[in-house]
């Protein structure tokens, strides 16, 4: 199974190449990095948890 997720950011700053983590209740279960028109895919095995993105903020401008 593959979950795809759009991001955009308020400030219209790209978050092209950032790398991203799913997280299925706290531990990281899959790896994506984001693409230039702001897509990250995660390939996952169907299973129920509550699920959440992290991304290292770091990489951000300040």
């Amino acid at each position: 199974m593959t979950i795809k997720l759009k991001l955009e950011l308020a400030s219209g700053q790209s978050l092209q190449g950032a790398p991203l983590e799913l997280l299925a209740d706290g531990k990281p279960i899959a790896r994506g990095v984001v693409d230039k028109e702001g897509w990250v895919a995660f390939a996952v095995v169907p299973g129920k948890a509550e699920l959440a993105v992290r991304v290292d903020h770091s990489i951000l401008p300040r």
